[in-house]
């Protein structure tokens, strides 16, 4: 179906307004109902809420904005429910923007239903709308400027690529993979007939407003020697994530997004490619997806591309299946889908009963790094142990007489773990944790010199290396990661002084 480009040859349908409603609440309340139960702070959301106290443009290993969306999480007092709050609301908006791309694709009521339900229901969506990370807000972005494409296309507006830049641009400040989509929208506008856009000033007028707002973040790398490249670099040169060939990559994309929704966003797919008019969507997406499984991408960096594929589906759906019988039909299939799938992808069931009925389903989660390992999948591992680990450093750090007190710094092994120490330990006395992990090390070298340490993440042989004498101390959770299943170590007469090594002791990965 070729729509005519002309935006006022053709009145577009009326926004599903009682649908949006609908499934933007569902949406929220199930998120408010199951985030903040059974669970407690995800580690990522440990080191942003350290990074909201340290704002700044830029960080190793993030863009600046989900510091900001940290701080404002932690203005709201910090706990679990402000913080979760904030990607609950991306989630119910990215549904809503899904449903104005099936709109704005010429889709009616069902059309804008079917897109916004998929979304809804998706475990991919699910899981990573549970977690305050700047992955709950990168479809937002990404999806604001799929609508203004279309847009572009529909009434050949040229003027609104500089609305395009504005949330590409934005999009970059939320998180660095937007150059990848990105270089997918351009890819496909040289395959394209809106090829003809780039002899126009302001696809590139678009872009520059997109180099502004990134700006900021790329004066901080330069002037920091482009930490990322070091990060990622290092990420790959340790084999750090599981890679996956191109079909399994496939597979596991279908199983992320829900077997049953494959047909929806596969139905886009070929309407897509199909349709002169749109044919731009499909080049974009078939141009995303073919980068990331060339650059052996984690399975979630292809999720903030699925929206637009859920609304260019459900459009070809409403225009195929004309019967109400089978409409209503579809929608029962996918709700009968949906309700084995959503207790694995959210925080709905608690660590014993979730692992009951995973092994009752036959599920296997697929492994996104290859040294993580626990009990539980990572997202829901590592949101077990923070507290306890902390009770554990401060039972050692209150233990000592005050004036070795006074001399002993807590230095842990990563970004969790510090970050657990500065949001718990407050309240057990504890002074601020030391790590040269990510962005931890930028925020030190400590004032004090310490003679004693609490180390976490050590091995026996590191203390015995290092340290005059040392004590050993059991830490232990059941559903916490394994790699925090470690002694925590007590090393008296440190024999090096942190503040002297620090700036050669980085460890980015």
């Amino acid at each position: 179906m070729n729509l005519p480009m002309d935006e006022n040859a053709v009145s577009l349908p009326r926004v599903n307004r009682a649908g949006l409603l609908l499934l933007c609440s569902a949406k929220l309340l199930l998120h408010l109902v199951t985030s903040v139960r059974n669970y407690g702070y995800f580690r990522d959301e440990l080191y942003y809420m350290d990074m909201a106290r340290h704002l700044d443009f830029g960080y190793v290993d993030a863009a600046p904005l989900i510091a900001v969306y940290t701080r404002f999480a932690m203005l709201l007092g910090g706990s679990l429910a402000a913080v979760r709050i904030l990607p609950a609301f991306a989630g119910a908006a990215l549904i809503a923007l899904t449903m104005l791309i099936a709109r704005e694709l010429g889709g009616g009521r069902y059309a804008q239903f079917l897109a916004g339900f998929a979304v809804l229901i998706a475990p991919a969506f699910l899981l990573i709308d549970s977690l305050l990370t700047m992955n709950a807000f990168e479809p937002l972005y990404w999806m604001s400027a799929v609508l203004v494409l279309i847009r572009i296309v529909r009434s050949g507006d040229s003027r609104l690529w500089l609305l395009f830049g504005l949330f590409t641009g934005l999009g970059l400040e939320n998180k660095h993979s937007t150059l990848s989509f990105g270089f997918a929208v351009f890819v496909a506008l040289l395959l394209s007939p809106q090829r003809r856009e780039l002899l126009k000033p302001w696809v590139w007028l678009g872009g520059l407003v997109v180099v502004l707002l990134f700006l900021p973040n790329l004066v901080w790398q330069i002037q920091h020697h482009f930490p990322t490249i070091e990060d990622l670099q290092n990420v790959k040169r340790e084999g750090k994530n599981v890679v996956l060939p191109p079909l399994a990559f496939l597979k596991q994309q279908i199983l992320d997004l829900h077997p049953l929704l494959f047909p929806v966003w596969l139905s886009g797919l070929v309407w897509f490619l199909r349709d002169r008019s749109w044919r731009i969507l499909g080049y974009i997406f078939a141009a995303f997806f073919a980068l990331m499984v060339a650059a052996h991408a984690k399975d979630y960096y292809v999720f903030p591309i699925y929206p637009m594929m859920f609304a260019g589906g459900a459009a070809a759906i409403e225009s195929w299946a004309s019967k109400k019988w089978l409409r209503v039909a579809i929608v029962a299939v996918l709700i009968a889908g949906a309700i084995p799938t959503t207790p694995l992808a959210t925080w709905m069931l608690p660590p014993q009963s979730y692992l009951r009925y995973a092994r009752a389903l036959g599920f296997v989660p697929q492994k996104a790094e290859v040294h993580h390992a626990g009990l539980l999948p990572q997202p829901m591992g590592d949101q077990f142990g923070w507290p306890e680990l902390v009770r554990d450093v401060a039972r050692v750090y209150n233990s000592l007489p005050p004036a070795e007190r006074a001399k002993t710094g807590i230095f842990t092994g990563n970004y969790g773990e510090a970050g657990a120490v500065n949001l718990f330990g407050p309240a057990w006395g504890l002074p601020r944790a030391y790590s040269r992990h990510q962005n931890h090390w930028y925020w030190g070298p400590p004032d004090v010199e310490y003679t004693n340490l609490i180390v976490l993440q050590w091995g026996e042989d590191d203390v015995k290396d290092n340290c005059t004498s040392y004590q050993a101390f059991p830490h232990e959770h059941p559903y916490g990661m394994a790699e925090e299943n470690m002694p925590i170590y007590l090393c008296r007469g440190a024999t090096f002084d942190l503040r002297k090594i620090w700036w050669h002791s980085h460890h980015w990965n």
